[in-house]
């Protein structure tokens, strides 16, 4: 007899917590090809007070990496399932690339969970299905290693590609990492996602985040989608790249502990 196969409908993300239950919820969720580790750097300069998760998404880190694509509804059931099995309510929720796509559809379905939200290199719509599907072509016949160097060059300034090589490393051994189901799947969940209409319908404060050498989600995107938000906020970070929290991790850590403090959050 063969044990039955997981329901990847009812899957539980891996997830890392620091700080006591009661405190106020900060949510963490990375980018694309990456895994929870990509927020160690902030870790150290964020304030006291805090409950902090950071989540790794499905097919990514140890999270489970169920058979492909994947849906921008399955990515925010994930992450709503996660907050309740928690007991989460009234979490920031900060979100990195496709990460900042599930806060915006979290936002959009489930407002007890979040009251404010930190859109960081990230938009309502990225790319378009044919950039995507031309991606995931590319790795269905060259694996994972035909994008990670033109990802290094989007994720990282040029500062930092001369003065710290072994942060581009450490990025490159994540993506190298990241199962390539679970990868392709995420590929084919950013392609059909267009949050514009949802999006602008959210009032919830709300911070962007962009880096000025951006190769993913360049800052006018970031912008753009920042507009749609009535009353949204909008930082650009000079000299970094798509992984700002990686590159810049105090800067970074700064901007959410300012925003966090002005929306009584700590």
């Amino acid at each position: 007899m063969h044990d039955a196969p997981p329901d990847f409908g009812t899957l539980t993300l891996h997830h890392e917590e620091t700080g006591p239950t009661d405190d106020p919820v900060l949510v963490l969720a990375h980018a694309l090809g990456a895994n929870l580790r990509i927020w160690d750097g902030i870790m150290p300069h964020l304030p006291d007070g805090l409950r902090v998760i950071r989540m790794d998404m499905r097919g990514h880190g140890a999270s489970p990496c169920p058979e492909g694509p994947y849906y921008m509804g399955d990515l925010v059931a994930d992450a709503a399932r996660l907050l309740d099995r928690l007991a989460v309510k009234d979490c920031v929720f900060v979100g990195l690339s496709i990460g900042g796509m599930i806060a915006q559809g979290l936002a959009a379905e489930r407002l007890d969970l979040v009251r404010a939200m930190v859109l960081s290199n990230t938009a309502a719509k990225i790319g378009t299905p044919a950039i995507w599907q031309d991606r995931i072509d590319a790795i269905r016949a060259g694996g994972i290693e035909a994008v990670v160097e033109p990802n290094m060059e989007r994720w990282f300034s040029r500062a930092s590609h001369r003065d710290q090589p072994e942060m581009i490393e450490t990025a490159r051994t994540r993506l190298r990492a990241t199962p390539l189901e679970g990868y392709l799947g995420c590929c084919a969940a950013i392609a059909e996602t267009d949050l514009y209409d949802s999006t602008a319908r959210l009032t919830l404060p709300t911070l962007a985040i962009a880096g000025s050498e951006d190769g993913s989600t360049p800052a006018d995107l970031v912008r753009e989608t920042a507009g749609l938000i009535p009353g949204a906020r909008f930082e650009l970070m000079r000299g970094c790249a798509h992984m700002a929290p990686v590159e810049k991790p105090a800067e970074y850590a700064a901007l959410l502990t300012t925003f966090l403090r002005g929306i009584g959050h700590v």
